[in-house]
């Protein structure tokens, strides 16, 4: 519980405390939201967040949750709270697009292993969110018929992020405390940094990624975005477990919250490499420098270290993703080509010019660079960075039709993103202040495999580092 001078996000436990005291049902609240949604896809520009929803569905969800706070028998503590997933997954009864016009051209019958621990955990999903097609880019940027372009709640002009463009706006914009994305090359970290929210990135196989589409099998994790680190806490303690239906997680250690809440940071080590740390905008490196400060004055000691090859780490991380998306989606790009936006096809043609010997040699790379890094964790217990290297960019007039396509701003964006999607370590974000034209800045937290404990109890001390949180200029205040 923190006290909050100004304006603060709601969080799960605001939703809680209105539950338990009475003030508001959980039916209510989803009226609320069923209004929220309906103003925001008429508003100029629309906010584009959920982009598939249905008032039966969220209302029949809400009254079986308030039915359970009258007869005082909650599920957990999302029993109640509004929750949406990227359109990635299978969420019944919508449609699996996955941000195309082509794909999910029927409505889902059942739940991926994600929505499903939501519904039995008694959580309101309140539809799927916007997200860049086929998780190909990092703004977001979305022309086609299904979705249009997320809004980011901040600056309306500026892009959210991507590819969990609409899970960061929804929560940034108030409709839904908790928003679940998928983060293969930074799709949960970006948008959540450019959105001025929480994201976290689960070590590889923490979280289930049942029933969303396998698009990257060896880079993608699952995680939360909410609006304060405590909230990603607890949705991630309740999704991070062994499915049986995903491979990849079965050997997992149990998850923890161990040590999250100590008063201080002392006794653990942050190392930096100063030379990409600094690879940034100015006004990032500031603040982030600053919050650097923020960890040290709590006990913690800083180490300097250096992370080797990242340059061949961002090739490695490129290739093994997109070659990886390219033999997945080889009958789409022979069938549907015409119908994908043009950065979907250009990256995709990109990809098909990997050989593979190129495929094997990242994996070698993946191999050396994990090497490293256990290396490192032995005498650090997390890696400091800027969240992304630079703010929001802004959103031109032919963007809304032919989509944007920017290299040097897709390798900007994911410079501090592709060491965890590679080895495969979680990483945390958290807002930390804004730029002078008013857009999120975020400071990136990454730890050894398994340790997301650390990142939490370290999450929650920066979000002491920033001294006010601004509102976004689209926000909807759901419990009001």
């Amino acid at each position: 519980d923190s006290a909050s001078n100004g304006f603060s996000f709601k969080g799960i436990k605001d939703y809680l405390d209105c539950y338990r005291s009475g003030k508001l049902t959980p039916s209510q609240v989803a009226k609320n939201i069923i209004a929220m949604l309906e103003d925001c896809d008429k508003s100029t520009p629309p906010l584009r967040a959920i982009v598939q929803w249905d008032q039966e569905q969220i209302m029949l969800m809400a009254e079986a949750s308030t039915a359970r706070y009258r007869n005082k028998c909650t599920l957990s503590y999302l029993d109640g709270i509004p929750v949406c997933l990227k359109e990635e997954f299978k969420v019944v009864p919508y449609h699996q697009r996955v941000g195309t016009v082509y794909l999910g051209t029927e409505p889902e019958t059942e739940d991926s292993t994600v929505a499903k621990k939501l519904r039995e955990a008694g959580a309101i999903i309140i539809g799927v969110s916007n997200m860049h097609e086929l998780g190909t880019g990092s703004t977001g940027c979305n022309p086609n018929r299904y979705h249009k372009i997320p809004r980011n709640p901040y600056k309306p002009n500026h892009f959210t992020g991507g590819s969990s463009s609409g899970s960061a706006a929804a929560v940034a914009a108030g409709l839904c405390p908790v928003a679940i994305g998928t983060d293969g090359g930074g799709s949960v970290r970006i948008p959540a940094s450019f959105c001025g929210v929480v994201g976290l990135k689960g070590t590889f196989g923490r979280i289930s990624s049942h029933g969303s589409l396998p698009l990257s099998y060896s880079t993608v994790s699952v995680g939360p975005i909410c609006t304060s680190v405590a909230d990603a806490a607890i949705v991630y303690s309740i999704l991070a477990e062994p499915d049986p239906l995903y491979p990849y997680g079965l050997k997992q250690p149990k998850a923890t919250l161990s040590g999250m809440c100590t008063p201080d940071l002392k006794g653990l080590k942050l190392g930096v490499d100063w030379t990409f740390f600094k690879a940034c905008d100015a006004e990032v490196l500031s603040i982030c420098e600053k919050a650097v400060e923020h960890l040290q004055s709590l006990g913690a000691s800083v180490v300097e270290v250096c992370l080797p090859e990242m340059e061949e780490v961002r090739v490695a991380h490129v290739i093994c993703i997109l070659s990886e998306m390219r033999d997945f989606l080889q009958p789409d790009f022979n069938k549907h080509f015409q119908e994908m936006n043009l950065d979907t096809r250009a990256n995709l043609a990109l990809a098909s010019q990997f050989t593979a010997l190129d495929y094997i040699t990242a994996n070698r790379q993946r191999t050396r660079s994990m090497r490293f890094l256990r290396e490192i964790f032995t005498t650090v217990n997390c890696i400091l960075t800027p969240a992304v290297a630079c703010t929001a960019p802004r959103i031109y007039e032919s963007d809304l039709l032919t989509g944007s396509s920017d290299l040097s701003f897709t390798v900007r964006s994911m410079r501090f993103m592709q060491l965890g999607n590679l080895t495969g370590i979680p990483g945390l974000v958290v807002p930390i202040g804004y730029s002078t034209a008013g857009l999120p800045i975020s400071f990136q937290v990454m730890a050894k495999w398994w340790d997301e404990a650390v990142l939490l109890r370290i999450g929650l001390k920066l979000e002491q580092f920033r001294y006010q949180t601004k509102k976004p200029s689209i926000y909807y205040d759901i419990l009001a």
